[in-house]
């Protein structure tokens, strides 16, 4: 296995991103293109899927976060 970094995308030019909810647990498995977690921004709201297939393995940035482009939201063992 080997670990992915799920970020923060880049959701175009605004100043406040807030993740709204996780929409699995860690320890859980997730498909490629699953939705995994749920961000806000003054404009709308993103569902954000994952790139592929695995687990995920922790929770970094906790629902209610404010977040920017970029910032590490979890880690996942995924699937080669």
């Amino acid at each position: 296995m080997k670990e992915f970094l799920l970020k923060t995308p880049d959701l175009g030019d605004t100043e406040k991103i807030e993740l709204v909810r996780w929409l699995c647990k860690e320890g859980q498995s997730i498909k490629e293109g699953d939705e995994v977690i749920e961000l806000v921004t003054d404009k709308a709201a993103f569902p954000v899927e994952s790139p592929y297939s695995g687990t995920l393995k922790k929770i970094i940035m906790e629902a209610g976060s404010v977040v920017k482009k970029g910032d590490i939201l979890g880690i996942m063992d995924i699937n080669e």
